[in-house]
């Protein structure tokens, strides 16, 4: 029997971050326009802007998921027709909805798209997973809190026909499927709404009434007091079982994080699909990858049984910085950069790019545009040329270890 292909989907907050998940080897990309999508705060897309991720993605093959997945109120779903047919017209491929409003719509106005379920609609068995078929759902996206012999069980009982994704990396939130109120009661801005402020991530104490200015500290074990706080999911040890559970899709969450992030998860998840559908290990330095970009402390989430509360400080591990990005480089190794942060002539620094494993090299004295030497580049997305070892791809990246104290 053929094997199915199991699809890569990785986050797109805006053209950066998009053109790196293509170059690192998405299969399908998520991504939103300035309204409707559950991040407010990532790039995001205008129109024009859409319709050229969209020319893009699909001259190299890759799907175009954009996201609609906010609760819209009624002087905001009477747009929602106009902008479906945008997206149909443009030959986006699947829209995101967390609602039967976006999918009674869609049909209605933009019969080319394909409609996937959002993980906001809770979808925890496969009888929920069923109905939304019915309705015209052509994928679910499941709930993160399912174990792996739920999602097997969802995905050999679904219809046929019907798609199952489920998210494999990245953030987790404290609440149910992030159907949160916490933030909106304390800050105003709407976790539904996209624009989220992590106060579970916060670190809490307690203040009598008559005691102004008095904390008492509100602690679990160890005097941790980050009492809401969760880890970051990681599932690259575990590709195939995911693949073996039958999933049509393995989805990446981030559209928020950073163009580095986006490639170098895409790369890590990339090299796990191919290698579990090969039937050969991960090589350990893509699956070292996840431990370069910006995270929490990882765990499996939900899928081998409740991951534990993480009550340390919420704050991101970076050990790793991004110090220029490869924009061009010939033949013999001679490499044009865009500078991101500083370095020097004689620093340790790595090279990483697209099918390229990451190298250790001493930084050698560079040149600026106009050939003169340059034992230190110093403004931010400076141009300048640096000999390397060996040639790489655009869109590789300079980087060094450096750890956050």
């Amino acid at each position: 029997m053929k094997q199915m292909k199991t699809e890569l989907l990785s986050p797109a907050g805006d053209m950066e971050r998009l053109e790196m998940a293509l170059a690192y080897g998405a299969d399908a990309v998520y991504l939103a326009g300035n309204t409707f999508g559950m991040r407010a705060f990532a790039g995001n897309f205008d129109r024009e802007e859409m319709a050229r991720a969209v020319a893009l993605a699909h001259s190299q093959g890759v799907r175009v998921h954009v996201t609609c997945n906010t609760l819209a109120r009624n002087g905001e779903v009477e747009k929602l027709p106009e902008y479906l047919e945008f997206l149909d017209q443009i030959g986006a491929d699947a829209v995101i909805a967390a609602g039967v409003d976006v999918l009674t719509l869609a049909k209605r106005y933009a019969p080319r798209l394909q409609v996937h379920m959002s993980t906001q609609t809770g979808i925890t068995n496969y009888e929920m997973a069923r109905a939304w078929h019915e309705l015209g759902a052509s994928r679910v996206i499941l709930a993160r809190e399912l174990s792996l012999e739920e999602v097997a069980e969802i995905c050999a009982k679904a219809p046929r026909g019907m798609e199952v994704e489920a998210f494999v990396h990245g953030a987790m939130c404290v609440s149910y499927s992030g159907r949160c109120l916490l933030s909106n009661y304390m800050t105003g801005r709407d976790a539904a709404r996209g624009a989220c402020a992590q106060p579970c991530r916060y670190q809490y104490a307690l203040m009598e009434e008559k005691r102004p200015g008095e904390y008492f500290p509100v602690f679990e074990e160890n005097g941790e007091t980050f009492i809401m706080n969760s880890r970051d999911m990681c599932m690259i040890d575990h590709v195939p079982e995911l693949l073996a559970a039958g999933l049509h899709s393995l989805k990446i969450e981030g559209r928020a994080k950073s163009a580095y992030y986006a490639a170098m998860t895409t790369a890590a998840y990339r090299h796990a699909i191919d290698a579990a559908q090969a039937g050969r290990a991960l090589e350990p330095v893509w699956r070292d990858e996840v431990e370069r970009v910006s995270h929490r402390h990882y765990s499996t989430g939900f899928y081998y049984g409740q991951p534990g509360q993480h009550t340390d400080s919420a704050r991101y591990i970076r050990d790793w910085q991004v110090l220029a990005v490869v924009t061009h480089c010939d033949a013999q190794g001679m490499a044009t950069l865009s500078l991101r942060n500083k370095y020097a002539a004689g620093d340790a620094i790595e090279v990483v790019g697209p099918d390229l494993p990451a190298f250790s090299l001493t930084a050698p004295m560079m040149e600026d545009e106009a050939g003169q030497p340059l034992a230190e580049p110093r403004h931010p997305q400076m141009v300048f040329r640096m000999q390397l070892p060996r040639p790489v791809p655009p869109r590789s990246f300079v980087r060094a270890c450096r750890p956050s104290s």
